[in-house]
C-alpha cells in the first residue's frame, strides 16, 4: 500500500487555532492604526481652519461673517470623511472651532477644539484635556 500524502485533521486545526490567534491581536491593532489616521486628517483640517480665521480677523478685526466674502467657518469649511467641522462660537473677538468625529468612521466620542487663543482640548474615549489634543492611547 502507498504512503499517504497529506495534513492530519489535527495539523490543520492547529494552524487555524495559529491563525485566529493572530488575527485577534492585530484585527484591534489595525483599526487603531486607522482611527489615528483619521483623527490626524480632522485636526489638521481643524488647524487649517483656525489659520484661515485667524487670517480673516486680521482683514476684518472680528471672527464673524458680517456677510463679506467666503467665511471660513461657513462655506468655507473644508468637508472631511472622518469629522464635522463647525464654529459653534465666532462673534467679534471669541472663536471656538470644533471636529466632531462621525460615526460611520468610528469615531463616535471624538471631539476637538480650539478657541481663539490657541487653546486646545479633546474629549475622547482615551480620555479628556482641556489643554491639548489626545490623538492616541495614553498620551496628549
Amino acid at each position: 500500500m502507498p504512503k499517504q500524502r497529506g495534513f492530519t485533521l489535527i495539523e490543520v486545526l492547529i494552524v487555524v487555532a495559529i491563525i485566529g490567534i493572530l488575527a485577534t491581536i492585530a484585527l484591534p491593532a489595525y483599526e487603531d492604526y486607522l482611527r489615528r489616521g483619521r483623527i490626524a486628517e480632522g485636526l489638521s483640517s481643524l488647524s487649517e481652519t483656525k489659520v484661515k480665521m485667524e487670517q480673516w480677523f486680521q482683514d476684518h478685526r472680528t471672527y464673524a461673517s458680517g456677510g463679506i466674502g467666503t467665511y471660513p467657518c461657513g462655506a468655507g469649511l473644508p468637508t472631511i470623511k472622518s469629522f464635522t467641522l463647525a464654529c459653534p462660537t465666532a462673534d467679534a473677538n471669541n472663536l471656538t472651532i470644533t471636529a466632531t468625529g462621525k460615526s460611520d468612521a468610528s469615531l463616535t466620542g471624538f471631539s476637538y477644539s480650539i478657541d481663539q487663543a490657541g487653546v486646545r482640548s479633546s474629549t475622547t474615549p482615551w480620555g479628556n484635556s482641556a489643554s491639548c489634543w489626545v490623538n492616541k492611547k495614553g498620551a496628549c
